[in-house]
């Protein structure tokens, strides 16, 4: 597969480190594939723009598509309060709240493209796990819908460890906006995406195409629903953004916990929405511990954003 973008061709792939502060070497290594960015985004840019790649090897790019491969380009990238991997819905339209904003590359911010969108109430997102890609990948996989331990096919997995890092979800069009600071954009909600991820396509969703009714879901055959009873005190809660706490609300009911840990004491943290969420669950009640602005630290006893432990102290009110 071919990116193009960076002044020569290199075999790279994506590096999972922070968006928007680092900016990566290029390593030559056959077959594997690193993302890097190629400059400093601007305000609501994507942090990562098209880079060059050729195939090296019959891993890389097998048969005939060898010869020339297939040209791609980053077009957008979306914004949104899931700023983490941890909390993320675990498919696309179970948290149907969640609101995201699809921030085109200025190469592409052209009102022309989007013309005829209106027309649709869904669309397709293609896109590229930027958080996970890089790691290698597995034939097979343990999906979180099998409790874990269940190994399964990555061809029969959505799982983002897979040959090539490419994501796809099926998103409601809220809105499109064709005059913004950022040019045009896309107003979507049920997205199941990581802030800053690199959108590659956009596509229309078609009802008689698309949705198949006779359609077997396999060892997913029926959408998530809500698991837990969700509570915060109103204290707690003055440390969320005004309108967060329904999205939020929905995430948690989902239970965004590994599968194998149901230990009461355990306190789990991550970032949502600019703040840090932390909570613990017990039996079929989550409690919301507390909210804190992204950045504060934790005091002792508390747990870093975006991990799990087990403490002592008892948490703040």
């Amino acid at each position: 597969m071919i990116f193009r973008g960076l002044p020569e061709q290199t075999y790279v792939f994506w590096e999972p480190t922070p968006f928007f502060r680092t900016t990566l070497p290029i390593f030559r290594t056959p077959g594997v594939i690193r993302l890097v960015p190629r400059r400093q985004p601007k305000a609501g840019g994507s942090p990562f723009n098209a880079v060059s790649t050729v195939p090296v090897g019959r891993q890389a790019m097998p048969g005939d598509a060898r010869k020339g491969g297939t040209t791609m380009n980053v077009i957008a990238s979306i914004r949104n309060d899931f700023q983490e991997k941890f909390g993320i819905p675990r498919q696309s339209g179970v948290v149907e709240t969640a609101l995201s904003e699809i921030i085109f590359e200025p190469d592409y911010r052209s009102a022309e493209a989007l013309r005829g969108l209106e027309g649709f109430s869904h669309i397709w997102l293609i896109w590229a796990f930027s958080a996970s890609a890089g790691k290698g990948w597995s034939p097979t996989v343990r999906p979180p819908r099998l409790g874990g331990n269940a190994r399964v096919g990555v061809f029969a997995s959505r799982s983002p460890f897979r040959p090539n890092p490419l994501g796809l979800s099926a998103v409601k069009l809220e809105n499109i906006v064709l005059q913004s600071p950022e040019g045009p954009l896309l107003r979507v909600s049920g997205a199941d995406l990581l802030h800053g991820t690199p959108i590659l396509d956009i596509k229309p969703y078609l009802p008689y195409a698309d949705c198949i009714p006779q359609a077997t879901g396999g060892f997913a055959g029926t959408k998530p629903e809500p698991r837990l009873e969700v509570s915060a005190a109103r204290e707690v809660l003055q440390g969320l953004p005004a309108g967060k706490w329904k999205t939020l609300r929905e995430v948690l009911a989902l239970d965004p916990r590994p599968s194998y840990q149901d230990a009461p004491e355990r306190i789990y943290g991550f970032a949502f929405a600019g703040r840090n969420v932390r909570f613990r669950v017990n039996g079929s009640t989550l409690e919301v511990l507390s909210i804190d602005a992204a950045g504060e630290k934790f005091r002792d006893g508390e747990i870093p954003t975006g991990s799990c432990t087990t403490v002592t102290k008892s948490p703040r009110p």
